[in-house]
């Protein structure tokens, strides 16, 4: 019994190799590579010095940066809740239907695509003269220049961008909901809004922490459109954190410090998902 149950962990160790393997090399390593570059100082030609919390102190009192992690955070605050609704709200007739699957692959198509060119392509639908938009609403609006709607113009293109793939798990949860469960609400008169908030909802609270999850860390991340669109403009205002991060590492060349304020963002993000996780924790099923 002990060589087989000692077999079969090896086996499954064995199994589990190539991912571990995966992981190690492209996650926990870059982490603990990043942390370590955080406390030496290095302009990427000469030698590296050992300057201890030197950075992080730089980091932490910085007020661009500050300024950085203000911006990417009521960038969440927009996209991640609108991406969700409307995600909510393309999935719910798409889980009744039978097939779909051109409808979800359409929803899901700009999520496929590549950020800088999805980023290219709303840049000219933003453009002040000939742009796609102004010509619909017949006046010339700075868009992209005007320091108050840049932001939020980085946003639309955000949940354009994202709420399909947030639908395609939405539809999963949505269908594996038993029908049994379905028909008993419906006989107890569950319909319309008291369906949804008293049924739905509740029943899709694990796909709703990966949701929320997953969106706010791609949020934090966001550096493709910022880049394709604004280049973190006008005056800062769409000055998100990856933006910060790539100027200081390739254009002030400061890696260190752009290690500090990357290892920050991780910190951040990981309080905010573990709050997420201790809140779904106790309120999911993970069986129906």
């Amino acid at each position: 019994m002990k060589r087989r149950a000692l077999r079969r962990a090896l086996t499954s160790y064995a199994l589990l190799l190539p991912s571990l393997v995966g992981v190690g090399c492209f996650l926990l390593l870059p982490i603990v590579v990043v942390a370590w570059l955080s406390v030496y100082s290095w302009n990427l030609l000469g030698p590296m010095h050992f300057v201890g919390l030197q950075n992080w102190r730089s980091v932490l009192t910085d007020p661009v940066f500050g300024h950085a992690l203000l911006v990417t955070l009521v960038l969440a605050v927009i996209v991640v809740p609108a991406q969700t609704l409307l995600g909510f709200a393309v999935a719910a007739p798409l889980a009744r239907r039978r097939g779909g699957t051109a409808l979800r692959v359409i929803y899901a198509l700009p999520w496929m695509c590549a950020p800088v060119a999805v980023g290219v392509v709303w840049q000219w639908l933003f453009a002040p003269t000939g742009g796609a938009i102004n010509a619909v609403l017949g006046h010339r609006t700075e868009w992209l220049a005007d320091p108050v709607l840049a932001l939020p113009s980085v946003a639309v293109v955000s949940i354009w961008s994202n709420f399909g793939y947030v639908a395609l798990f939405f539809v999963a949860g949505l269908r594996a909901i038993p029908q049994e469960i379905l028909d008993a609400g419906a006989l107890d008169g569950a319909s319309g809004w008291r369906r949804t908030r008293w049924l739905l909802l509740p029943m899709l609270r694990p796909t709703m922490f990966f949701v929320l999850a997953t969106g706010i860390i791609t949020a934090f991340q966001t550096f493709d459109t910022v880049y394709a669109l604004t280049r973190g403009g006008p005056g800062n205002r769409t000055d998100v954190v990856a933006m910060r991060i790539f100027s200081e590492a390739f254009v002030a060349a400061r890696p260190g410090r752009a290690a500090a304020m990357a290892m920050t963002m991780f910190a951040v993000m990981l309080v905010i998902t573990l709050v997420q996780h201790r809140y779904f924790r106790n309120r999911t099923a993970y069986e129906y």
